[in-house]
């Protein structure tokens, strides 16, 4: 079992920053990807960026293009935590932001969120304009 914990969220005002933090605790081998989702009132939960793990830390990155240019996806293996760090925040980024572990580690696989295993019970960013 893998239990994933987020933390960092909160309320900001557009053109602010966060940086959320996810950490992830269970046995390593049972995840290749660890993933940040976001869920907006009334919308579907969506793909925001994705981490692959690897023996050493983690490894290459996927960004969802609606946030490139301003969110970074990045990990600290001594801690196993994730972060992502959200810069320039406009009001669209406004929801509740998701951490999940995934098996799989192809980029297709990891837009989506059938192909993650493990959850965290999500945080909520609220971003006024």
């Amino acid at each position: 079992q893998v239990y994933l914990v987020e933390s960092g969220g909160g309320s900001v005002q557009a053109g602010d920053s966060l940086r959320l933090s996810c950490v992830a605790s269970g046995p390593t081998w049972s995840y290749a990807a660890l993933g940040w989702f976001r869920q907006a009132p009334g919308k579907e939960r969506e793909f925001v960026a994705a981490i692959s793990v690897i023996s050493r830390g983690y490894g290459s990155t996927l960004i969802t293009d609606s946030v490139k240019g301003r969110f970074t996806i990045s990990g600290d293996n001594a801690k196993n935590t994730v972060y992502l760090e959200m810069n320039s925040l406009k009001s669209e980024d406004t929801g509740v932001y998701f951490c999940a572990a995934s098996r799989y580690s192809s980029a297709s696989d990891l837009r989506d969120k059938r192909f993650y295993n493990y959850w965290g019970q999500g945080i909520q960013v609220t971003v006024s304009s």
